[in-house]
């Protein structure tokens, strides 16, 4: 006998999916358990016992009416008893009619009559009940077993179990329910006069709750950041992960809920075959049954008269079994009715988002509604601890207490360092958010954010009564108006890198004692239209600007503020810049930056700065400097940078600019150098690197305060001995170039700290090199072998520090 217990495996797989079944499938899985039984207990009766008994008929022949009766007299007349003796006891047997067949015909005659006389349903009604009984089983459960659907449920209830006992989920809840009693008084009211009158198009209650609200009541406290720790902190991180990978997957498509309508309607469709032909086929379970073989040869009879042993136990099964299909047919209507008069492809977290206050918990579609709907019907408790995952607000505040325990005021204070602008920076890069303990760090005077998203910058900043500078490089920021007051009167200096223009805070604008901005990203080419730019003029303290964008003119915004900007840089990515005339207006500008913007002359316009005191022109498109003449109405103009650029010569006319200090022309293509040049003698910094001069005038030795000179990479032969007259020089490039000789002259240069000689035709260094004492083996550039040359006690002072 099959023990019930082998079936168990058709009816469910893991114990876990019971959070799927609602209770008319639990129901009619007993009810399958029910049919199982019967047809496993006919199935055995008809293995264990006879299934039929004959016996043969007799027929009367009607021809022969004398000998019948001379017969059936003989037969009838019974003989007289044997007397009985002492050695011969008498028996008395059990007589009847004789029909003269052994147990081997009997046995033969019962299973040809059960192969041939009995009905087919009398005969196969237990094995027809196991077997429809188990293709309910697996109608059932084929959901669960079948790939393309199991997985998604074995996914939904790991994660699902891990949401409902994860001590975040708790700790948000009970957040919720433990607001001050006032709060929750209001909020009652609030809803009550909505109700009254705001509803929605079926009459429901719309939340008067605004969404600027949640934040708020999510703000980390410290006090009790220390309830979960660092690593639940992490696992429920990961679990928001999963969640959100989870949703984007499984609201793509309604395989379940397809495949869960097309078993119900298959249940449904076998419920109503097995009412229809086991009604009509019942009656034919019969007790006995008259059987007709022609086997007469073997036997000697043909009509036998059977008792069907099982027939009166089969009748009370079968109608027992279908009592049992119609409840089980009436339930899968109920399903098909459930499962078409209620949206299960959609799912609305309304009653949790009235009830916990989380506002922002997005409602679901297809598989992903469906299984919640399915899990309403075991627990709604479980969708309502699910839904804590599925809120934005909640996951920020989780990655705000995992960011201030992993981001210590003690780790923090470790990445302080020094910046450019000599101030104390704390850089923070590829961050989740912004971390609370950041305002713990009292001497902060800088604070660099790089790609991080969503920061929101508190009223704690206030806390951070140094600060005076804040870099903002691909991040998108939110600040609390008490953080912007007290920005407002700190700030001095502000960075944003942005790629988009939407990442441009607005409250920037409003930064009136702001004395430096950044701006690096690309914006529009009709830049002057833009009105995010326009409020620049309310910046009443900005002295420095720069701008590294694609511009195509000067915005009319930077123009507003000219009466008091000291310092413009313009970097555009080889936009050409026109229309310059605005820059007359700057008259306070003293430095002025327009780097690869296109230009092919020197903007006129420029000549209009009589307080400028730098020029940079880097990178455009330069080949004639003619109006270099017009510099020198500038006499404050101390530094001019033309590099990288096309000039193929320098006008004769450089000689009036005699206020020069510093004089780049590197990366160029310069090939003579004129005389004149040298008449500028207050020039200090003098760079002709990357070009192509052959000749240096012996001229140059007038430049008494040259401090810096370099001809690196250009074909010049040998250099005068006039150069050595510049007893100031501190750096002497002169690498790269076809020199032979290096003269014994550069001892004179005492103060020589720099030297680069290498890539040269040298093939020996001058011993007098020993007399410049300022030049240690760091700052000397030059070919191992070539070093070797030196004496070995000018070695040796070289190499000590």
């Amino acid at each position: 006998m099959i023990p019930v217990t082998e079936f168990r495996q058709f009816s469910e797989q893991q114990p876990a999916f019971r959070v799927l079944k609602p209770w008319w499938d639990v129901f009619t899985d007993y009810l399958s358990v029910a049919m199982l039984m019967i047809g496993v207990f006919g199935c055995t009766l008809q293995v264990m016992q006879d299934k039929i008994i004959c016996l043969p008929k007799r027929v009367q022949p009607a021809q022969n009416h004398s000998s019948i009766s001379n017969v059936s007299q003989a037969v009838a007349t019974p003989l007289p008893p044997p007397k009985p003796s002492p050695t011969n006891p008498v028996t008395v047997e059990m007589k009847g009619l004789k029909t003269d067949l052994d147990l081997q015909q009997y046995s033969f005659i019962n299973q040809m009559c059960y192969e041939r006389a009995l009905h087919w349903y009398a005969k196969y009604f237990p094995y027809l009940v196991l077997i429809h009984t188990l293709v309910f089983m697996l109608c059932s459960n084929f959901w669960f077993k079948f790939p393309g659907s199991s997985s998604k449920i074995e996914h939904f209830i790991s994660i699902l179990g891990k949401c409902f006992d994860s001590p975040w989920t708790t700790r948000a809840l009970s957040e919720v329910s433990g607001e001050d009693s006032e709060e929750k008084d209001s909020r009652k009211n609030n809803i009550s006069r909505s109700n009254t009158v705001q509803s929605g198009p079926e009459g429901s209650l719309v939340n008067s709750q605004s969404l600027k609200s949640i934040p708020e009541k999510f703000v980390v406290d410290k006090s009790t950041a220390g309830a979960l720790d660092k690593k639940e902190g992490e696992q429920a991180k990961a679990l928001f992960e999963k969640v959100k990978k989870f949703r984007l997957h499984v609201e793509e498509g309604d395989i379940l809920y397809a495949m869960y309508v097309r078993q119900t309607v298959l249940k449904v469709i076998k419920f109503l075959i097995i009412i229809a032909y086991n009604s009509a086929l019942v009656s034919k379970v019969q007790f006995t049954v008259d059987c007709n073989v022609d086997i007469q040869d073997m036997t000697g009879y043909k009509n036998f008269s059977c008792n069907h042993t099982m027939a009166h136990l089969f009748s009370k099964l079968s109608f027992c079994y279908l009592c049992f299909v119609s409840i089980y047919g009436l339930t899968c209507l109920y399903t098909l009715y459930w499962l078409f008069y209620r949206s299960l492809r959609e799912y609305s977290f309304e009653y949790v988002r009235q009830e916990t206050g989380i506002d922002d918990i997005p409602d679901v579609k297809n598989d992903f509604a469906f299984m919640l709907h399915m899990i309403d019907q075991y627990d709604p408790l479980y969708s309502k601890r699910f839904a804590v995952f599925l809120s934005e607000v909640s996951e920020n505040k989780l990655k705000q207490l995992n960011l201030n325990n992993e981001w210590t005021p003690d780790k923090l204070r470790q990445k302080l360092q020094t910046n450019a602008h000599n101030r104390l920076e704390l850089p923070l890069i590829m961050l989740s958010g912004l971390p609370d303990t950041v305002f713990e760090i009292t001497e902060l005077q800088s604070l660099k954010l790089e790609i991080i998203k969503n920061v929101m910058i508190p009223a704690t900043i206030a806390q951070l009564d140094n600060l005076q500078e804040l870099s903002l490089h691909q991040c998108s920021v939110k600040i609390h108006s008490a953080a912007l007051s007290f920005l407002k009167e700190n700030l001095k200096v502000l960075s944003v890198k942005f790629d988009d223009m939407r990442e441009l805070p607005p409250w920037m604008y409003g930064l009136r004692n702001l004395e430096e901005l950044y701006l690096v990203g690309s914006l529009s080419h009709d830049i002057s239209k833009n009105v995010t730019l326009e409020s620049l003029r309310d910046l009443k303290s900005l002295k420095i600007l720069s701008i590294k964008s694609n511009v195509s003119k000067i915005p009319q915004a930077v123009v507003d503020v000219s009466s008091h900007l000291q310092k413009m840089c313009i970097h555009n990515d080889g936009t050409k810049l026109v229309m310059l005339n605005n820059l007359k207006k700057m008259t306070n500008l003293t430095e002025l930056e327009l780097v690869h913007c296109d230009l092919e002359r020197i903007p006129h316009a420029v000549f209009s700065l009589l307080s400028l005191q730098e020029l940079d022109l880097k990178e455009n498109n330069l080949k004639s400097i003619e109006e270099i003449v017009s510099f020198q109405h500038l006499r404050k103009l101390t530094v001019l940078k033309l590099w990288h650029n096309s000039i193929t010569y320098i006008p004769e006319h450089i000689k009036k600019l005699t206020s020069l200090e510093r004089l780049s022309f590197s990366h160029n293509k310069i090939e003579v150098l004129p005389s004149h040049l040298f008449l500028c003698n207050k020039i200090r910094y003098l760079d002709l690197s990357y070009n192509d001069i052959r000749f240096i005038p012996p001229e140059i030795g007038v430049l008494q305060s040259l401090q810096y000179f370099s001809i690196t990479c250009n074909k010049v032969e040998s250099l005068p001995d006039e150069l050595y007259f510049c007893k100031k020089l501190k750096t002497l490039k002169i690498g790269k170039n076809s020199l032979s000789v290096l003269s014994p002259k550069i001892g004179n240069l005492l103060f020589l700290s720099y030297l680069d000689v290498k890539g040269n035709h040298f093939e020996i260094l001058p011993p007098e090199l020993g007399d410049c004492r300022a030049l240690k083996r760091a700052g000397l550039v030059v070919e191992d072998a070539l070093f070797e040359t030196l004496p070995s006690d000018v070695r040796e002072q070289m190499k000590t520090e």
